[in-house]
Order: C-alpha cells, then sequence, then structure tokens
C-alpha cells in the first residue's frame, strides 16, 4: 500500500501519494493539474516552482511530499480565490512584469511571502528577497517596481524616472 500525505492545497483538504522522495511539483502538475509551478532547473536555483507551504515561499523541486503533512500549500492558482487578482498581482500587471510568464508564478509567490513578513521592504530587502527567482526575460526592474507598489513603498513618478526605474 503506498504512503499518503494529507494537507490542504489551495484551501482545500487533499491526500496525495508519497512514496519515497515523491516532489511536490510534480504532485502539483500530475495528480492535480496545477501547472503554475514550473519545472525549470529542478536543483533549486531558478525559483519557477515556487509555492507558499505555511506562507513560507518554497521550492516544489526540492520539497518531497512526505514532508508536508497537515500543512498549508499556496499555488499562484489558489492566490485569489475570490476571482479577483491578489495585490501583487495586479501591481506584477500595471508594470509589465509578466514577460514571457515562465518564472511569473514564483515570482509573485515569493513576494507574497515577503509582504507577508515584511509588509514595507526597503528596495535591497525586496532585491534580496528576490534574488533566487531568475527571469530570462529580464524584467527584473519592473518586478521590483511592482512589489514596491504592492507595499506602498514606490517612489513618486517622478523620483523614479530620475533613478532609471521603469
Amino acid at each position: 500500500m503506498a504512503n499518503t500525505v494529507r494537507f490542504r492545497l489551495n484551501g482545500k483538504p487533499v491526500t496525495a501519494p508519497a512514496d519515497g522522495d515523491r516532489l511536490l511539483l510534480w504532485a502539483l502538475r500530475t495528480d492535480f493539474g496545477l501547472t503554475g509551478a514550473k519545472y525549470g532547473c529542478g536543483i533549486g536555483e531558478c525559483g519557477a516552482c515556487t509555492v507558499l507551504v505555511d506562507g513560507q515561499a518554497t521550492l516544489g523541486c526540492q520539497t518531497p511530499l512526505s514532508q508536508l503533512e497537515g500543512r498549508e500549500v499556496v499555488t499562484i492558482e489558489g492566490l485569489a480565490p475570490a476571482g479577483r487578482l491578489h495585490p501583487v498581482q495586479e501591481a506584477f500587471v500595471a508594470h509589465g512584469a509578466l514577460q514571457c510568464g515562465y518564472c511569473t508564478p514564483g515570482m509573485i509567490l515569493t513576494a507574497c511571502a515577503l509582504l507577508s513578513r515584511d509588509a514595507k521592504p526597503s528596495r535591497e530587502a525586496i532585491v534580496k528577497a528576490m534574488d533566487g527567482n531568475l527571469c530570462r526575460c529580464g524584467a527584473h526592474r519592473r518586478i521590483v517596481a511592482a512589489i514596491e507598489e504592492a507595499s506602498g513603498t514606490a517612489a513618486p513618478p517622478a523620483a523614479r524616472k530620475g533613478a532609471g526605474t521603469p
């Protein structure tokens, strides 16, 4: 008989087979049909597979299902269950921080984790928190600007323009 793990996924109780070192990313994509978390590097360096586990940014490609018993997992699909975009998602749209979209779910969830522990982070804190998420399109400036807007720490437009930030 297979080992199973029970946890909450996007607010709903779920059960998944957790034999061996089966990883969260594959369960999300294959068992639950949630494809927002992406396979990027597979070694925890790019952040494309980031989800929230108990509010913390967590790499799905590095997290065995066996560690999730009784925990809360939120994916990009569950971030705004009421059908409205989360404020971080709205800011990403407003700043054009989406580009190809491959890294976007991980970026947004990492930003949400940051803002849940530091509602008004400095630019330096944002850059440091986002360091583990890679964007091959080069939208990092827009991503930082979006997080600043979502946190309410964005400089007035005239100040941003002078600093070279779009």
